[in-house]
């Protein structure tokens, strides 16, 4: 590996390799090493690039070509979606229960993967952006039930979405429809997904050229914050059913 990819050194602010030089086979990997340190993570999500790696191997940063991302102007449910929050009597918040839902991602099965990406190393390291005020959940409820969520990073108006999951059919998407809500209403227009599936695109991803998602990118991380910090009180609580109605 270490002929063909460059070795991060110990400095978190140290500039990551340009994105353009990352391979084509694997798609998007770029350097391995460095650390998971809550300054290393922001220099590379502000670059367009993210970790991704398996128990056992050295830390692995990405940045693929193309890149997939949720435009949160058109992101909204379909109408057997709609039909079914409507009917759900559930509750959405945000950062209540960060640790939870990060675990959850962690535990949730997923076809044809054995094990998890989400390591013990990097829910660590979530739970430090988190408290660093830059990572962010949305959580979905029945009663006091966890039933779904997703989590991300937020930088500037930008958010980049890590994982999510559903305890119950749904929930998974009510989540991610909450966080475009919300969104578009903090003016924050895209959601990073990573790497394609086919799940993703049934929800409305799109792919991008790696060179336009860069550059919205750039513009993106520079705006202030919509809301510095916990994203609690000013995600409030917001019915399910209400994902269903215009906004």
């Amino acid at each position: 590996m270490s002929q063909h990819l460059p070795r991060l050194g110990l400095d978190p602010e140290a500039p990551f390799p340009a994105v353009g030089t990352a391979l084509q086979r694997p798609d998007g990997l770029l350097a391995f090493g460095g650390d998971l340190s809550v300054t290393r993570l922001c220099n590379a999500y502000r670059h367009g690039i993210f970790p991704w790696f398996s128990e056992g191997q050295p830390i692995l940063w990405w940045s693929p070509d193309p890149r997939t991302v949720f435009e949160t102007a058109t992101l909204r449910p379909n109408r057997r979606l709609a039909r079914a929050l409507r009917n759900s009597g559930w509750a959405l918040r945000a950062d209540s229960a960060f640790e939870h839902v990060v675990a959850a991602c962690a535990n949730a099965p997923r076809p044809g993967q054995d094990g998890t990406w989400i390591t013990r190393a990097m829910q660590d390291a979530y739970v430090r952006l988190h408290a660093a005020g830059l990572a962010h959940s949305v959580e979905v409820f029945d009663g006091d039930e966890l039933v779904g969520g997703i989590y991300g990073v937020a930088i500037g108006r930008m958010f980049f979405g890590e994982s999510m999951f559903s305890a119950r059919s749904g929930g998974s998407k009510a989540a991610l429809m909450g966080l475009a809500r919300q969104m578009r209403r903090w003016e924050m227009p895209l959601i990073d997904a990573q790497l394609d599936n086919p799940h993703l695109q049934m929800l409305g991803a799109t792919s991008w050229p790696r060179e336009r998602f860069v550059a919205a990118l750039a513009a993106l991380v520079t705006r202030p914050a919509a809301v510095e910090g916990s994203w609690h009180g000013a995600f409030g609580r917001l019915e399910a059913a209400r994902l269903a109605e215009p906004d």
